[in-house]
């Protein structure tokens, strides 16, 4: 019963790296705001949704769906580290369920609330001043805004996640070490970041390139782990802890 549940979650695993891949693909295509972005006023946020809604809505999805996808890949990192660290691998676990409920607010603000509050904004409906003072709290693309608030808040979860798991993750194989490594320096290029950033240190124009760019190492993680679920697939009894 372990021996087919353990092939289920590296199955999982394998798949939900290719998603993850996929969706970043589709991410360079897709837009996620108004060209500009931090520099684009709120009139040509509303004009720039209202002409180009179902590109948002469907970029935003995709984003979404990377989301859940990332989340299976890091619950399936967990799982591979549960016999060398039992309670590390159950508090990584815990912090990968609670970035997905935070990342999964923001998305669908973005796919519900965003296209609604940029028509109500341009056509003149009731409510269209408190829809103004809404757009402008949820503004994806300012580092400041309720809405990104919440995104960096799941960033700093995931790199949370990757400071717990690097350490028991640093195993035999040469894909689990080279994970382990890219978690490493994932973490500590984001906590360094967070450091700069609550101390005056890194200016407002400069968060989001570098963040992202720190997030970036991940895709590194995220391939060598798809390796790792493939050796644990073909190959069970070689990730086995000694006793």
């Amino acid at each position: 019963m372990m021996a087919n549940l353990d092939e289920q979650i590296n199955r999982l695993g394998l798949w939900a790296v290719l998603v993850v891949l996929i969706t970043f693909v589709i991410t360079l295509f897709l837009p996620l705001d108004a060209p500009g972005g931090l520099s684009a006023t709120q009139v040509e946020r509303v004009d720039w949704l209202q002409g180009n809604q179902s590109t948002f809505i469907l970029g935003w999805v995709n984003q979404l769906l990377a989301m859940m996808a990332l989340t299976a890949v890091f619950l399936s990192t967990t799982w591979q580290i549960r016999r060398t660290n039992p309670l590390r691998a159950l508090i990584a676990s815990l912090v990968v369920c609670a970035s997905f409920v935070v990342f999964l607010v923001p998305k669908f603000i973005a796919i519900w609330s965003i296209p609604q509050l940029a028509q109500v904004i341009a056509t003149g409906a009731p409510g269209r001043d408190m829809a103004e003072m809404l757009l402008s709290i949820l503004n994806v693309s300012l580092p400041f805004s309720l809405y990104t608030a919440f995104d960096y808040l799941g960033f700093w979860l995931y790199a949370l996640f990757a400071l717990l798991i690097a350490g028991p993750l640093f195993g035999q194989l040469r894909s689990s070490k080279i994970a382990a490594a890219a978690a490493i320096l994932f973490g500590v290029a984001f906590h360094g970041l967070l450091a700069l950033l609550l101390t005056g240190n890194l200016a407002t124009t400069d968060v989001e390139p570098m963040f992202t760019l720190a997030f970036t190492i991940m895709i590194v993680f995220v391939v060598a782990m798809s390796f790792h679920f493939r050796s644990a697939l073909s190959n069970p009894a070689s990730l086995e802890t000694p006793s």
